[in-house]
């Protein structure tokens, strides 16, 4: 952790400016206390006497003609993001947690003298306030509320950013809660996001799919080849480890008689954090009995269409820099080493010796990746010569067997495995395998990821044997697969991975 920097002269002087602010409101919050609480207000009810949202008065009278009024009386409350005292007459703007607003006017002739000038002395940018009276549209066809009663519902002790002024992405990150007050897309996103999970299980649930929950603690990580975070049970005084990948259970699930079976819900990776990874991020696995990579490529490929429809009302979308991307039709499929052959202007083979890989990469100057295998260092030159150049929906199939150890291998091409990556903008979105259920050669597998692991690789998997017990008991052939839900909102919004995750973590 670096230390803080310095403050600057010109953070120094708001600083001090938030400082004043926050002590004339705890002054503001005493008085309502004592000017209210025997009337059960304060600065903080318990309640107000809401009848209607500003969504549905907007909904309803959203178009009222200039200097109407509707006879309806409504009370409604909303934080004040706009404020204005002119004499008899005052305006706030009041805005809902979705980002709709509606006008409230407190007037001379309609609240009486002490209460406007309570409102103008007491009332903030930022506090939530409660209004009644009746539902208007203003000369100007402002939609209103002309007051005749009015509560502090409650008291904001700090002042909101500047409107006119963003956030910065550190800002925002840091602080979501100010991000949602004051940003359209934030509040966008968040809902995006809703929309996405509820397409995705409508999705699963036509296709007969059940969802279900896995441990996210477990005495053995697996599943993926990634670093795991270690934490420890005073009740049962071992390790345990948050979980990198539900697969494994997933796979117990269909052992068992799930033959169709997903799960969302949060993976954790003790490894670096960059524009589209997270050390805690959600994740969508699935599996169905009796299908292949094909089958569960099409249906992710459904999976995600429809999520982009659920967001965007198409299969193109826009994401936030206004930029349409078009995740609809059939997406192109294509093999590793074909692909690779093809742009890096030789032949590749799963038979190619490790001594001939490093040389080539570093000839071409590719990064040597730690405890370097074959399959390593195909996947390093792939993403050198081919992901960059990327643009559609892409299904990247048939990769090395030994970065696969879960995935069975491939029914007519030795040395590869069915699996396939989906890349969509650029970067990795899926994965999806013809899974390996054949017990004897997943524990082939497994003592050959111990032996890497036992070499100093971090990523490597451990020997389960109680996944091995189970594959014993007899895994239909099954297709699987695993999608970033963050990643899935990077592609329909355009947005990096912190921008997509509600409260990421931060240094």
């Amino acid at each position: 952790m670096t230390d803080a920097p310095a403050p600057t002269p010109a953070s120094a002087e708001l600083e001090d400016d938030v400082f004043e602010q926050k002590a004339v409101r705890l002054a503001k919050r005493e008085r309502l206390i004592e000017k209210r609480a025997d009337a059960g207000g304060g600065a903080f009810p318990v309640s107000v006497p809401v009848t209607h949202s500003i969504p549905s008065l907007r909904a309803e009278y959203g178009e009222l003609e200039p200097d109407t009024a509707t006879g309806v009386t409504a009370g409604v409350a909303g934080r004040v993001v706009f404020s204005r005292n002119t004499g008899k007459l005052c305006f706030a703007t009041l805005q809902a947690g979705d980002g709709s607003r509606i006008q409230a006017m407190v007037s001379l002739a309609n609240v009486g003298e002490e209460s406007l000038a309570d409102w103008k002395a007491l009332v903030d940018l930022g506090d939530h306030v409660f209004v009644r009276g009746e539902v208007i549209s203003s000369r100007r066809g402002e939609l209103s509320i002309m007051a005749d009663a009015w509560q502090i519902a409650s008291k904001a002790i700090l002042p909101l950013p500047n409107a006119y002024s963003e956030l910065s992405e550190e800002g925002r990150v840091r602080s979501r809660f100010l991000d949602l007050i004051v940003r359209d897309q934030a509040r966008t996103t968040v809902r995006a996001r809703a929309a996405v999970n509820a397409s995705l299980r409508a999705t699963f649930t036509s296709h007969d799919f059940l969802e279900v929950e896995t441990p996210m603690l477990q005495v053995q990580h697996g599943g993926a080849s990634a670093r795991p975070f270690i934490t420890h049970s005073n009740a049962f005084d071992t390790e345990l480890y948050l979980r990198i990948a539900p697969e494994l259970y997933l796979k117990r699930a269909v052992v068992g008689g799930i033959e169709r079976v997903y799960e969302i819900n949060r993976n954790f990776r003790n490894e670096g954090a960059d524009s589209t990874h997270s050390p805690e991020f959600a994740m969508l696995e699935a599996y169905q009995a009796y299908s292949d990579y094909n089958g569960i490529a099409d249906l992710t490929q459904e999976l995600i269409q429809n999520a982009a429809v659920a967001v965007a009302g198409s299969t193109t979308v826009t994401w936030a820099d206004g930029t349409e991307y078009d995740l609809g039709g059939e997406w192109d499929r294509i093999s590793m080493y074909g692909s690779l052959s093809a742009a890096a202007g030789r032949e590749f083979t799963p038979q190619d010796d490790v001594a001939d890989l490093i040389a080539f990469a570093e000839a071409n100057g590719v990064d040597i990746p730690p405890h370097p295998t074959h399959g390593k260092l195909i996947e390093e030159l792939w993403e050198h010569f081919v992901k960059v150049d990327l643009v559609r929906p892409t299904f990247v199939m048939d990769f090395p067997v030994d970065t696969s150890p879960l995935v069975r291998e491939h029914r007519s091409i030795a040395g590869v495995v069915e699996k396939w990556d989906l890349y969509v903008r650029g970067f990795e979105l899926a994965t999806g395998y013809s899974e390996l259920v054949d017990p004897v050669i997943q524990r082939e597998r497994f003592v050959e990821q111990a032996k890497l692991a036992a070499g100093g690789d971090l990523e490597a998997m451990r020997v389960d044997e109680e996944f091995l017990r189970a594959l014993e008991h007899g895994m239909p052939p099954s297709g699987g697969m695993g999608m970033g839900i963050d990643r899935l909102l990077m592609a329909i919004t355009g947005l990096g991975i912190r921008e997509t995750i509600l409260f990421p973590l931060v240094k």
